[in-house]
């Protein structure tokens, strides 16, 4: 997109430009995301939307266009306006490996450069990072309450454009297996899934001709949609029409334990033992947990998943938490603020296991870069390099970085011990202890 640059708040500049005047906008900075707590008292948070941010921040650029809008509207000096003209993020980026847990306090990400640098990437790097995560902290607890079953995410459209192909890349490094969003397929290479939906069978004469067709198209392997009209007779077609070996079927209304035990039953009785049920219908983390029992061998989760069910956004910040001053030496800096204070001081976190188990998240506060050189010692550094001197290092990003952040989610919440999967709201995890 062309408009990148102007994905941010009007304040942003309005600062640089003040900077500019005091003579402060070039003081090498320090900026932190982080959360002050976890959405909705969850036990432990998901960082999605590092690979975005990092794919936006390369294409981060004040063109001509851009440009030409802040003067006509006078939201800035000249002399900003050919700064601007000028920028590219030249400065380093460190932060959790995307698919990494965190937990309040975690020092998500840290932006190191010029104050001007930096401080125009806030908005970004908020709105990026908050919608994401907060689809994958739904997407973790989906996936831990299905309990190895398959999720497919099918939200595509409970979202705008852009955030529902955000919302299918940010499930599936949280667990889910598939999207029915085609371009997140394109752009990320997360599996699409996706058969017919009741107004294909409202095209046809009958039921059975409906699903004639769907199975000269797709084989008997397809997944036949059964409760257009009745769910009992939907399922005897299915099964006439495709005969025993049919893939699945899927049912989308109706009390879905009571239905599916139903539907399992007469699938059997008429000898398709091995056909499987897939439910959809308004499905939440909870909703799932309470079909354990039920003979439902996969999950279509759509609103719950890209809206965060329930907490649509992560809750992050980013604040300056550390500058030079005139005499070259670093000073934490931090509001005071009641309920909103932010500890001084770059950090870097390291997650404490015992015996494979984690039962701490450890942040070494500290000005002295030989300081937290040692916070590795402490346990399994979380940090990593995300930008050096303005390169974006590229194996956070396209489809390798999405199976990477993928896998070290599932390699991070084996971490975790057995009551963080609770769904019931409580105390984070782990506490984050700083030293």
């Amino acid at each position: 997109m062309t408009d990148t640059a102007l994905m941010t708040d009007r304040y942003e500049l309005t600062m640089i430009d003040a900077a500019l005047r005091s003579g402060t906008a070039f003081r090498p900075s320090a900026f932190e995301v982080f959360a002050r707590r976890l959405p909705g008292a969850r036990r432990y948070g998901v960082v999605a939307g590092t690979g975005r941010f990092l794919e936006r921040l390369a294409e981060f650029r004040f063109g001509d266009a851009e440009l030409a809008f802040l003067r006509e509207q006078h939201v800035v000096s000249a002399e900003l306006l050919d700064w601007l003209a000028d920028y590219r993020f030249s400065g380093d980026i460190r932060g959790y490996a995307e698919g990494e847990l965190y937990f309040p306090g975690s020092p998500i990400l840290v932006v190191e450069s010029t104050f001007a640098e930096a401080v125009v990437l806030e908005t970004l790097a908020l709105s990026v990072l908050n919608y994401d995560s907060a689809v994958a902290n739904a997407a973790t607890r989906m996936h831990r309450a299905a309990k190895g079953r398959p999720l497919a995410e099918m939200g595509s459209r409970r979202a705008s454009e852009e955030s529902a192909i955000a919302a299918a890349r940010a499930a599936y490094i949280a667990g889910f297996g598939a999207t029915s969003n085609l371009a997140a397929g394109a752009r990320w290479g997360i599996p699409t899934m996706g058969t017919a939906a009741h107004s294909f069978t409202l095209l046809h004469d009958s039921e059975a001709e409906a699903f004639q067709a769907q199975i000269d198209t797709l084989g008997v392997g397809t997944t036949l949609l059964v409760d257009t009209y009745d769910i009992e007779q939907g399922i005897r077609t299915a099964i006439e029409v495709a005969g025993p070996k049919l893939g699945g079927i899927r049912l989308d209304s109706g009390d879905l334990a009571d239905v599916a035990a139903e539907a399992r039953a007469l699938l059997d009785s008429l000898g398709a033992t091995e056909t499987r049920i897939t439910v959809t219908s308004d499905l939440d983390e909870y909703a799932i947990a309470g079909l354990q029992a039920s003979p439902v061998d996969a999950y279509g989760v759509g609103t719950s998943v890209v809206t965060g069910s329930g907490a649509p956004a992560a809750g992050m910040v980013y604040k300056l938490v550390s500058r030079q001053g005139d005499d070259g030496q670093w000073v934490g800096v931090g509001k005071r603020s009641e309920d909103k204070a932010s500890k001084p001081g770059e950090k870097v976190a390291v997650r404490t296991l015992e015996r494979g188990v984690a039962v701490e998240e450890t942040v070494l506060v500290s000005d002295d870069p030989a300081m937290l050189d040692a916070a590795a010692e402490r346990g399994r550094a979380l940090q990593v390099p995300l930008v050096r001197a303005g390169e974006i290092q590229r194996e956070w990003l396209g489809h390798g970085g999405v199976e990477l952040a993928r896998q070290r989610h599932a390699a991070s919440v084996e971490e975790l011990p057995a009551e963080a999967h609770r769904l019931a709201r409580g105390e984070p995890a782990i506490p984050t202890v700083f030293r």
